[in-house]
């Protein structure tokens, strides 16, 4: 009874530690590192949470139509400690910004480089792998 009772420990221990590991999602999984595409838009939401900050922005085409985009960067720890504070990105800016777009067509991805307007640069995420 006892043996079976550290086993049952055991495995719920060993269930409990992969738990973190399925959680976290693979670049690979969900962004095709061979389609960088860049967008210019206006910025109507930036939500600064873990695992993952994302920026949205809204993207006019030539004949008017409006297209929402959400894009994933850096966890806000990391984007805090280069330099991309969070009162950087704001409501109403227009920014450009490159991002691997996401492989199930929606419009998402994995933000890149951010341009400001005044042709600045940061990164909001990584290079594709």
């Amino acid at each position: 009874m006892k043996q079976a009772f550290l086993a049952a420990v055991a495995g719920l221990g060993l269930l409990l530690m992969a738990a973190p590991a399925v959680a976290h999602h693979s670049f690979a999984a969900e962004y095709d590192s061979n389609n960088l595409i860049t967008l210019t838009g206006v910025i109507t939401r930036v939500d600064w949470t873990n695992p993952h900050m994302y920026i949205h922005i809204d993207v006019k085409d030539a004949g008017g139509k409006v297209t929402s985009w959400s894009l994933e960067g850096y966890p806000p720890n990391t984007l805090k400690r280069t330099g991309f504070a969070r009162t950087t990105l704001k409501e109403g800016d227009t920014i450009t910004i490159t991002a691997y777009k996401s492989k199930d067509g929606t419009n998402t991805g994995a933000g890149r480089e951010v341009t400001f307007s005044d042709g600045s640069k940061k990164f909001a995420g990584p290079e594709g792998r």
